[in-house]
């Protein structure tokens, strides 16, 4: 089971993607991923087009999201797995959780404005499949286009995070809150590429502790942002918390992305995946038929 070819974490246009749930799960389907999720941030507008995709292409499913959560001062992402996409709480709790994001671009641009990048807002927003889910990838791309950058890797140099011109901290959800919504809805709660936050050893102890508290399942163990240590490093985490492994390239675009959908190094073997706990809520597809 631990070599299935799994990708649990992807975006799409619904969120700050540059492909169609269409378009991926047909990607994904010719990258050889056996099964797929589409985890866009904080919204589960695109779970019925994926799905449908996925059916077509004889791709199996389980429903995905990404939810940006607070914690320590530090934004954590929570991916929720296998949940029922009709859930009345989660689509408030999600709702609530993008309620800011409009708020806080404006303020990116005006920030921007001061180091004499205008226009900031309008060229983000161009970007933006849904305007309530503007972001700084959003932004990224606007700075590449106009020159200021030259990539977007570039971008998150010198611009966007925290120091640089244009970023502006905002309050996400809570922990609890994303976690809850996820269980409650049928699903799991994974952490999402730990190795890409910046805590200190007792905070990510800290965070483990109060996430395996709260309910939470599972953990990214192989992902296209972790290195072969780092993947090494949190397969004794998982075991240490009795977490779930899951597995996900993190694909955006495939001008943007480092890592294509389906490429990853299978999970280690001592590991237990998320997809043998979900095998429930597995959204089976039969092979298109052949003409």
């Amino acid at each position: 089971m631990n070599t299935l070819n799994a990708d649990l974490h992807c975006h799409s246009v619904v969120s700050d993607g540059t492909l169609t749930p269409e378009e991926l799960a047909q990607r994904a389907k010719a990258q050889g991923v056996e099964l797929w999720s589409l985890t866009d941030h904080d919204e589960i507008g695109g779970q019925a087009r994926a799905a449908a995709a996925a059916a077509a292409c004889g791709l199996d499913y389980l429903t995905g999201v990404e939810i940006s959560v607070t914690f320590l001062h530090q934004t954590v992402h929570i991916v929720g797995l296998g949940f029922d996409a009709d859930n009345a709480q989660l689509h408030r709790g999600l709702q609530q959780t993008r309620g800011g994001r409009s708020q806080r671009a404006q303020e990116m641009a005006t920030d921007l404005a001061r180091v004499g990048i205008k226009g900031a807002f309008e060229g983000a927003l161009k970007y933006a499949g849904n305007p309530d889910l503007i972001s700084r990838t959003h932004f990224a791309r606007f700075l590449v286009e106009t020159g200021v950058c030259k990539d977007t890797y570039e971008v998150f140099r010198k611009y966007l995070t925290e120091g640089k011109p244009g970023f502006v901290a905002h309050r996400w959800a809570s922990l609890k809150d994303a976690v809850h919504w996820i269980t409650q809805a049928g699903g799991m709660a994974v952490i999402a590429h730990p190795a890409r936050y910046k805590f200190s050893a007792n905070e990510e102890l800290a965070l483990f502790i109060e996430f395996k508290a709260l309910g939470g399942k599972g953990v990214e163990v192989v992902t296209g942002s972790h290195s072969a240590a780092e993947c090494v490093s949190y397969t004794e985490t998982a075991l240490e918390f009795g977490l779930a492994a899951s597995r996900g390239s993190d694909f955006h675009s495939p001008a943007e992305s480092r890592t294509e959908l389906g490429s990853l190094p299978a999970l280690p073997g001592q590991l237990t995946p998320v997809w043998q706990l979900l095998a429930e809520r597995i959204q089976h597809a039969r092979a298109p038929a052949r003409v």
